[in-house]
Protein backbone atom coordinates (compact mmCIF):
# COMPACT_ATOMS: atom_id res chain seq x y z
CA UNK A 1 0.00 0.00 0.00
CA UNK A 2 1.59 3.95 -0.99
CA UNK A 3 -1.08 5.31 1.09
CA UNK A 4 1.24 8.65 1.26
CA UNK A 5 2.25 8.73 -2.26
CA UNK A 6 -0.65 8.39 -4.65
CA UNK A 7 -3.41 10.88 -6.02
CA UNK A 8 -5.61 7.99 -6.38
CA UNK A 9 -4.31 6.60 -2.31
CA UNK A 10 -5.16 10.40 -1.39
CA UNK A 11 -8.72 10.00 -2.76
CA UNK A 12 -9.63 7.17 -0.89
CA UNK A 13 -8.03 8.44 2.85
CA UNK A 14 -10.13 7.22 5.21
CA UNK A 15 -10.76 10.48 7.07
CA UNK A 16 -12.40 11.53 3.65
CA UNK A 17 -14.02 8.50 2.28
CA UNK A 18 -14.99 7.53 6.15
CA UNK A 19 -16.09 11.17 7.46
CA UNK A 20 -17.23 13.49 4.42
CA UNK A 21 -18.82 16.46 5.52
CA UNK A 22 -17.79 15.22 8.90
CA UNK A 23 -13.84 15.39 8.31
CA UNK A 24 -13.62 18.46 9.59
CA UNK A 25 -14.63 17.55 13.27
CA UNK A 26 -12.24 19.38 15.80
CA UNK A 27 -9.13 16.73 16.75
CA UNK A 28 -7.50 17.56 19.98
CA UNK A 29 -4.87 15.78 22.38
CA UNK A 30 -6.97 13.90 24.75
CA UNK A 31 -5.33 15.74 27.85
CA UNK A 32 -5.19 19.60 28.60
CA UNK A 33 -2.33 20.61 31.29
CA UNK A 34 -2.81 23.42 33.20
CA UNK A 35 -0.42 25.29 35.00
CA UNK A 36 -0.32 28.72 36.74
CA UNK A 37 3.16 29.28 38.43
CA UNK A 38 5.89 30.58 36.59
CA UNK A 39 8.36 27.57 37.79
CA UNK A 40 5.24 25.37 36.86
CA UNK A 41 4.48 26.62 33.61
CA UNK A 42 7.98 25.87 32.36
CA UNK A 43 8.21 22.42 33.85
CA UNK A 44 4.88 21.32 32.24
CA UNK A 45 6.77 22.89 28.55
CA UNK A 46 9.62 20.88 29.08
CA UNK A 47 7.45 17.92 29.91
CA UNK A 48 5.03 18.31 26.69
CA UNK A 49 8.44 18.60 24.34
CA UNK A 50 10.11 15.31 26.06
CA UNK A 51 6.85 13.52 25.65
CA UNK A 52 6.28 14.66 22.40
CA UNK A 53 9.59 13.15 21.48
CA UNK A 54 8.93 10.13 23.00
CA UNK A 55 5.48 9.12 21.62
CA UNK A 56 6.23 10.73 18.40
CA UNK A 57 2.96 13.19 18.57
CA UNK A 58 1.84 15.50 20.83
CA UNK A 59 0.07 14.08 23.56
CA UNK A 60 -1.04 17.29 25.59
CA UNK A 61 -1.60 20.75 25.67
CA UNK A 62 -0.37 22.87 27.75
CA UNK A 63 -2.37 25.62 29.20
CA UNK A 64 -0.84 28.40 31.04
CA UNK A 65 -3.16 29.88 33.45
CA UNK A 66 -4.23 33.78 34.07
CA UNK A 67 -7.47 33.29 35.79
CA UNK A 68 -6.14 31.12 38.93
CA UNK A 69 -2.51 31.83 37.50
CA UNK A 70 -2.31 35.61 38.41
CA UNK A 71 -1.72 37.05 41.36
CA UNK A 72 -4.20 40.00 42.68
CA UNK A 73 -3.25 43.03 41.08
CA UNK A 74 -0.05 41.42 39.29
CA UNK A 75 -2.66 40.23 36.17
CA UNK A 76 -0.57 42.65 33.63
CA UNK A 77 2.80 40.88 34.65
CA UNK A 78 1.46 37.51 34.47
CA UNK A 79 -0.47 37.78 31.15
CA UNK A 80 3.29 39.69 29.73
CA UNK A 81 4.73 36.66 31.44
CA UNK A 82 2.34 33.77 29.39
CA UNK A 83 3.00 35.62 26.24
CA UNK A 84 6.52 35.94 26.69
CA UNK A 85 6.48 31.57 27.45
CA UNK A 86 4.26 30.80 24.21
CA UNK A 87 6.15 32.88 22.18
CA UNK A 88 9.53 30.64 23.19
CA UNK A 89 8.01 27.39 23.26
CA UNK A 90 9.11 24.94 20.49
CA UNK A 91 7.42 25.55 16.90
CA UNK A 92 5.44 21.96 17.38
CA UNK A 93 4.46 22.80 21.02
CA UNK A 94 0.94 22.87 21.74
CA UNK A 95 0.44 26.10 23.84
CA UNK A 96 -2.82 27.77 25.02
CA UNK A 97 -4.03 30.52 27.54
CA UNK A 98 -6.72 30.59 30.15
CA UNK A 99 -7.96 33.93 30.12
CA UNK A 100 -9.80 35.60 32.99
CA UNK A 101 -13.72 35.65 32.23
CA UNK A 102 -15.51 38.21 30.10
CA UNK A 103 -16.63 40.22 32.74
CA UNK A 104 -13.38 40.76 34.38
CA UNK A 105 -11.69 44.27 34.94
CA UNK A 106 -8.51 42.14 33.27
CA UNK A 107 -10.06 40.56 29.95
CA UNK A 108 -9.49 42.98 27.22
CA UNK A 109 -5.91 43.87 28.35
CA UNK A 110 -5.45 39.59 28.44
CA UNK A 111 -6.49 39.21 24.88
CA UNK A 112 -4.84 42.49 23.93
CA UNK A 113 -1.77 41.25 24.83
CA UNK A 114 -2.07 37.34 24.68
CA UNK A 115 -3.63 37.20 21.62
CA UNK A 116 -2.32 40.27 20.19
CA UNK A 117 1.30 39.62 20.77
CA UNK A 118 1.39 35.40 20.65
CA UNK A 119 -1.85 34.59 18.91
CA UNK A 120 -0.02 32.87 15.88
CA UNK A 121 1.50 30.61 18.32
CA UNK A 122 -1.03 29.94 20.26
CA UNK A 123 -3.26 26.83 19.86
CA UNK A 124 -6.35 28.29 21.29
CA UNK A 125 -7.35 30.51 24.06
CA UNK A 126 -9.92 29.00 27.07
CA UNK A 127 -12.37 31.48 28.01
CA UNK A 128 -13.59 30.41 31.89
CA UNK A 129 -17.67 31.06 32.96
CA UNK A 130 -19.21 31.62 29.50
CA UNK A 131 -22.75 31.78 30.14
CA UNK A 132 -24.07 32.39 26.66
CA UNK A 133 -23.02 32.38 22.86
CA UNK A 134 -22.71 36.13 24.23
CA UNK A 135 -20.24 35.81 25.89
CA UNK A 136 -18.51 33.93 23.28
CA UNK A 137 -19.26 37.22 20.33
CA UNK A 138 -17.84 39.46 23.07
CA UNK A 139 -14.32 37.06 23.28
CA UNK A 140 -14.76 36.53 19.64
CA UNK A 141 -14.69 40.35 19.43
CA UNK A 142 -11.79 40.99 21.14
CA UNK A 143 -9.21 38.41 19.24
CA UNK A 144 -10.62 40.21 16.02
CA UNK A 145 -9.35 43.25 17.46
CA UNK A 146 -6.42 41.65 18.92
CA UNK A 147 -5.58 40.68 15.28
CA UNK A 148 -6.01 36.88 16.20
CA UNK A 149 -9.04 36.57 13.62
CA UNK A 150 -7.85 32.58 13.39
CA UNK A 151 -7.56 31.50 16.56
CA UNK A 152 -10.02 29.00 17.94
CA UNK A 153 -11.92 30.01 21.06
CA UNK A 154 -12.63 26.88 24.30
CA UNK A 155 -14.94 27.41 26.92
CA UNK A 156 -15.89 26.38 30.19
CA UNK A 157 -19.21 25.64 31.53
CA UNK A 158 -19.81 26.53 34.93
CA UNK A 159 -23.63 26.92 36.04
CA UNK A 160 -26.51 25.65 35.17
CA UNK A 161 -27.82 28.62 32.76
CA UNK A 162 -24.54 27.91 30.86
CA UNK A 163 -25.60 23.61 30.27
CA UNK A 164 -28.59 24.50 29.60
CA UNK A 165 -27.55 26.58 26.62
CA UNK A 166 -24.30 24.41 25.94
CA UNK A 167 -25.78 23.67 22.46
CA UNK A 168 -26.17 26.95 20.97
CA UNK A 169 -22.48 27.79 22.36
CA UNK A 170 -20.98 24.07 20.58
CA UNK A 171 -23.03 25.39 17.54
CA UNK A 172 -20.77 28.78 17.54
CA UNK A 173 -18.11 27.99 14.72
CA UNK A 174 -15.26 29.66 16.41
CA UNK A 175 -15.76 27.14 19.30
CA UNK A 176 -13.24 23.99 19.69
CA UNK A 177 -14.18 22.37 22.87
CA UNK A 178 -15.98 22.83 26.07
CA UNK A 179 -15.10 21.75 29.27
CA UNK A 180 -16.90 20.93 32.62
CA UNK A 181 -16.55 23.18 35.28
CA UNK A 182 -16.93 20.95 38.33
CA UNK A 183 -16.47 23.12 41.55
CA UNK A 184 -18.07 26.41 40.20
CA UNK A 185 -20.92 24.20 39.12
CA UNK A 186 -21.87 22.82 42.58
CA UNK A 187 -21.20 26.01 44.12
CA UNK A 188 -24.03 27.51 41.86
CA UNK A 189 -26.55 25.56 43.36
CA UNK A 190 -26.24 26.91 46.38
CA UNK A 191 -25.80 23.99 49.17
CA UNK A 192 -28.26 21.92 47.01
CA UNK A 193 -25.47 19.48 46.07
CA UNK A 194 -23.12 18.03 48.86
CA UNK A 195 -19.28 18.24 48.86
CA UNK A 196 -19.15 15.01 48.37
CA UNK A 197 -19.93 15.80 45.03
CA UNK A 198 -16.70 17.05 44.08
CA UNK A 199 -14.72 13.94 44.48
CA UNK A 200 -13.40 11.73 42.21
CA UNK A 201 -16.52 8.93 42.77
CA UNK A 202 -18.80 11.28 43.98
CA UNK A 203 -19.05 13.40 40.82
CA UNK A 204 -20.44 10.25 38.68
CA UNK A 205 -22.73 9.70 41.35
CA UNK A 206 -24.34 12.74 41.87
CA UNK A 207 -27.56 13.01 38.77
CA UNK A 208 -27.67 16.71 38.61
CA UNK A 209 -23.35 16.66 38.23
CA UNK A 210 -23.91 13.67 35.65
CA UNK A 211 -26.60 14.73 33.74
CA UNK A 212 -25.01 18.18 33.13
CA UNK A 213 -21.68 16.39 32.03
CA UNK A 214 -23.65 14.33 29.34
CA UNK A 215 -25.26 17.44 28.11
CA UNK A 216 -21.99 19.12 27.46
CA UNK A 217 -20.94 15.94 25.87
CA UNK A 218 -24.11 15.62 23.52
CA UNK A 219 -23.97 18.81 22.40
CA UNK A 220 -20.44 18.60 22.05
CA UNK A 221 -20.88 15.40 19.96
CA UNK A 222 -23.79 16.94 17.81
CA UNK A 223 -21.35 19.74 16.71
CA UNK A 224 -18.41 18.20 15.78
CA UNK A 225 -16.41 19.70 19.01
CA UNK A 226 -14.54 18.18 21.86
CA UNK A 227 -16.34 17.09 25.25
CA UNK A 228 -13.88 17.54 27.85
CA UNK A 229 -13.86 16.45 30.93
CA UNK A 230 -12.70 18.08 34.38
CA UNK A 231 -10.54 17.99 37.08
CA UNK A 232 -9.72 15.31 39.61
CA UNK A 233 -8.53 17.67 42.77
CA UNK A 234 -7.04 14.27 44.59
CA UNK A 235 -3.97 14.52 41.98
CA UNK A 236 -2.06 12.09 44.32
CA UNK A 237 -4.36 9.24 44.00
CA UNK A 238 -2.99 7.57 40.82
CA UNK A 239 -5.78 4.86 41.14
CA UNK A 240 -8.71 7.55 41.40
CA UNK A 241 -7.16 9.43 38.47
CA UNK A 242 -7.18 6.58 36.23
CA UNK A 243 -10.72 5.25 37.47
CA UNK A 244 -11.93 8.77 36.80
CA UNK A 245 -10.64 9.33 33.17
CA UNK A 246 -12.18 5.81 32.36
CA UNK A 247 -15.44 6.46 33.20
CA UNK A 248 -15.21 9.99 31.82
CA UNK A 249 -14.26 7.94 28.27
CA UNK A 250 -16.26 4.93 28.50
CA UNK A 251 -19.31 6.31 30.54
CA UNK A 252 -19.70 9.85 29.36
CA UNK A 253 -18.73 10.31 25.81
CA UNK A 254 -15.59 12.60 27.15
CA UNK A 255 -12.72 12.81 24.62
CA UNK A 256 -10.22 15.17 26.67
CA UNK A 257 -9.39 15.61 30.50
CA UNK A 258 -7.96 18.21 32.19
CA UNK A 259 -4.57 17.61 34.28
CA UNK A 260 -3.61 20.01 36.83
CA UNK A 261 -0.35 17.52 38.31
CA UNK A 262 2.03 15.92 35.86
CA UNK A 263 1.31 12.98 37.35
CA UNK A 264 -2.30 12.73 35.59
CA UNK A 265 -1.36 13.14 32.82
CA UNK A 266 -0.13 9.57 31.88
CA UNK A 267 -3.15 8.05 33.09
CA UNK A 268 -5.57 10.47 30.85
CA UNK A 269 -3.30 9.25 28.31
CA UNK A 270 -4.06 5.24 28.85
CA UNK A 271 -7.42 5.77 30.17
CA UNK A 272 -8.70 7.50 26.39
CA UNK A 273 -5.91 5.34 24.62
CA UNK A 274 -7.97 2.24 22.88
CA UNK A 275 -6.33 -1.09 24.59
CA UNK A 276 -4.10 -2.83 21.75
CA UNK A 277 -6.87 -5.63 20.95
CA UNK A 278 -9.13 -2.66 19.64
CA UNK A 279 -6.22 -1.21 17.74
CA UNK A 280 -5.41 -4.59 16.16
CA UNK A 281 -9.01 -5.26 15.08
CA UNK A 282 -9.17 -1.98 13.71
CA UNK A 283 -6.01 -2.00 11.63
CA UNK A 284 -7.49 -5.28 10.15
CA UNK A 285 -10.21 -3.80 9.16
CA UNK A 286 -9.89 -0.78 7.79
CA UNK A 287 -6.85 -1.91 5.75
CA UNK A 288 -9.23 -4.53 4.01
CA UNK A 289 -11.56 -2.06 3.75
CA UNK A 290 -9.17 0.15 1.88
CA UNK A 291 -7.78 -3.08 -0.13
CA UNK A 292 -11.26 -3.26 -1.34
CA UNK A 293 -11.88 0.43 -2.16
CA UNK A 294 -14.10 1.04 0.75
CA UNK A 295 -16.97 -1.89 -0.90
CA UNK A 296 -18.42 -4.11 2.24
CA UNK A 297 -16.15 -6.64 3.36
CA UNK A 298 -16.05 -9.87 5.71
CA UNK A 299 -14.39 -9.82 8.80
CA UNK A 300 -14.50 -12.76 10.75
CA UNK A 301 -17.60 -13.68 10.08
CA UNK A 302 -18.75 -10.52 10.31
CA UNK A 303 -20.23 -7.85 7.57
CA UNK A 304 -18.45 -4.58 7.87
CA UNK A 305 -19.21 -1.49 5.80
CA UNK A 306 -18.83 2.24 5.80
CA UNK A 307 -20.79 2.63 8.82
CA UNK A 308 -18.48 0.31 10.95
CA UNK A 309 -15.30 1.47 9.07
CA UNK A 310 -16.09 5.06 10.45
CA UNK A 311 -16.09 3.34 13.94
CA UNK A 312 -12.67 1.74 13.64
CA UNK A 313 -11.37 4.59 11.80
CA UNK A 314 -11.83 6.84 15.01
CA UNK A 315 -10.27 3.87 16.64
CA UNK A 316 -7.11 4.57 15.17
CA UNK A 317 -7.45 8.16 14.92
CA UNK A 318 -7.52 8.38 18.99
CA UNK A 319 -4.82 5.53 18.93
CA UNK A 320 -2.46 8.35 16.83
CA UNK A 321 -3.36 10.85 18.53
CA UNK A 322 -2.43 9.04 22.17
CA UNK A 323 1.03 7.82 21.20
CA UNK A 324 -0.09 4.20 20.74
CA UNK A 325 1.46 1.74 18.30
CA UNK A 326 0.47 1.34 14.80
CA UNK A 327 1.42 -1.14 11.85
CA UNK A 328 3.18 0.36 9.53
CA UNK A 329 0.53 0.49 6.90
CA UNK A 330 -1.71 2.00 8.98
CA UNK A 331 0.88 4.86 9.80
CA UNK A 332 0.84 5.57 6.75
CA UNK A 333 -2.36 7.32 6.55
CA UNK A 334 -1.54 9.55 9.25
CA UNK A 335 1.68 11.19 7.31
CA UNK A 336 -0.77 11.59 4.09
Amino acid sequence: MHASNSVEASLLHPRQVLLGSQAGIVQLPVCDHYSGVEARMRKSLQLQADMTQEFGTCVFDVTLDCEDGAPVGGEAEHAALVTELALRAAPEARVAVRVHPVDHPSFQADMATIAGQAGTRLSHIMVPKVESVADVLVAEQALLDAGAKDLSIHVLIESPAAVHRAFEIAAHPRVQSLSFGLMDFISAHGGAIPASAMTSQGQFNHPLVVRAKLDIASACHAHGKVPSHCVVTEFNDMAAMRAAAQRAAQELGCTRMWSIHPSQIRPILEAMAPDPAAIEVASEIVLAAYAAQWAPISHQGHLQDRASYRFYWQVLERAHSTGCSLPAEVQLFFKA
